[in-house]
């Protein structure tokens, strides 16, 4: 297979293990930090360098770097907050966990709860953080969706644009910088947060994407999973247009694109906010091939029954060939598809709870 799609990696409650693709199927590789709880990971670049996050509760955040794809690693700089100003009095400036890694040229981001983004370009040897995001008086008003305060989920350069970036925040809607960080504006227009009272609901600093994925191909499309619902923008995000004709239900957390074909997208729904299992206890994906103008149920491969398993924001992963998916539950399930997800293959029902996925 391409060296790209024969190896993956999940960030799990208790390590993070390496898959390798051979005759045909997925298998457990190696495992590092075996036990820890791994919160995010950036896979391997081309020259072997990776990062794993890890949140080990009192002992606090950590950060570990490997120079050969995973066989070795060392201990590196972790994030930190300056010292919190007595006159603040929101949010603790103390970090809870980093929720995202992403990289763009010779720059690493990080997001972390409580919603700061940091950068590093000395690959993690020291970070700082975006003060001009973190002084934003918007801030004030961001607050916590899954958790008690608000977080920086997804990170998406643009692959054209040098110091242009984007990123979702849960719950404070979707943030650009065109200057590489030096100056943030929000877009988040034409998402509705229903969950708010209806003056507020249509507040671009309020909204709570779950996650948000730019199309590499076609960099000014992107695809949001939302609260309440799923959002799509074809103009760099300066407006979105919510999908309304989503199956079985559009409460999801995980959102993957086509890196080749941004009209192609794949859902994990479940019930609602209130009930975060399957419907009916049975495992669907559903995908998009057409920008949202029609969809398909995927069930091939996948329990139809009894089935429990919640998928969460980085739990599902499309390679660079747009056809090898892999998706990981909170329940340790983890499924593999080699066509666009029209048949599902199990891996394992036995793996701890999945954080993130991510081909190589």
């Amino acid at each position: 297979m391409q060296a790209a799609i024969d190896r993956a990696w999940l960030a799990t409650r208790k390590g993070l293990f390496e898959l390798r693709h051979r005759r045909g199927a997925w298998q457990v590789e190696r495992v590092s930090f075996l036990g820890e709880p791994v919160s995010m990971l950036l896979p391997p670049r081309p020259d072997g360098f990776m990062l794993a996050a890890l949140n080990l509760g009192h002992f606090g955040v950590k950060v570990h770097a490997s120079g050969d794809a995973g066989a070795t690693w060392s201990e590196v700089a972790t994030p930190a907050y300056p010292p919190q100003p007595e006159s603040d009095q929101g949010v603790p400036w103390k970090l809870v966990q980093i929720w995202s890694l992403a990289a763009s040229n010779a720059t690493i981001w990080a997001g972390t709860l409580p919603g700061g983004l940091f950068r590093s370009s000395d690959r993690g040897a020291s970070w700082q953080l975006v003060e001009p995001l973190w002084s934003r008086p918007e801030r004030a008003e961001w607050f916590g969706g899954g958790y008690d305060v608000p977080g920086i989920h997804s990170i998406c350069p643009h692959p054209r644009r040098d110091g242009e970036l984007l990123v979702g925040l849960s719950c404070g809607g979707a943030w650009v910088t065109r200057d590489d960080g030096a100056s943030w504006i929000v877009q988040s227009a034409g998402m509705r947060a229903d969950f708010m009272p209806p003056e507020r609901a249509d507040d671009p600093n309020i909204q709570d994407p779950h996650a948000i994925v730019r199309c590499e191909a076609q960099p000014d499309v992107l695809w949001c999973q939302h609260h309440c619902g799923i959002w799509r923008s074809t103009d760099n995000a300066a407006s979105w247009q919510q999908v309304t004709n989503a199956p079985v239900s559009a409460f999801g957390f995980a959102v993957a694109v086509d890196p080749r074909d941004a009209d192609t997208a794949w859902f994990v729904p479940a019930i609602a906010d209130q009930c975060r299992v399957p419907r009916d206890g049975a495992l669907i994906v559903n995908r998009t091939r057409d920008g949202a103008r029609s969809f398909d149920t995927l069930r091939g491969g996948l329990p139809q029954s009894n089935c429990f398993d919640l998928v969460y924001r980085h739990g599902l992963a499309v390679a660079d060939d747009g056809r090898n998916l892999l998706m990981g539950s909170t329940t340790g399930g983890l499924w593999a598809s080699a066509d666009g997800g029209d048949h599902w293959q199990t891996v394992s029902f036995t793996l701890p709870m999945i954080h993130a996925v991510r081909f190589g």
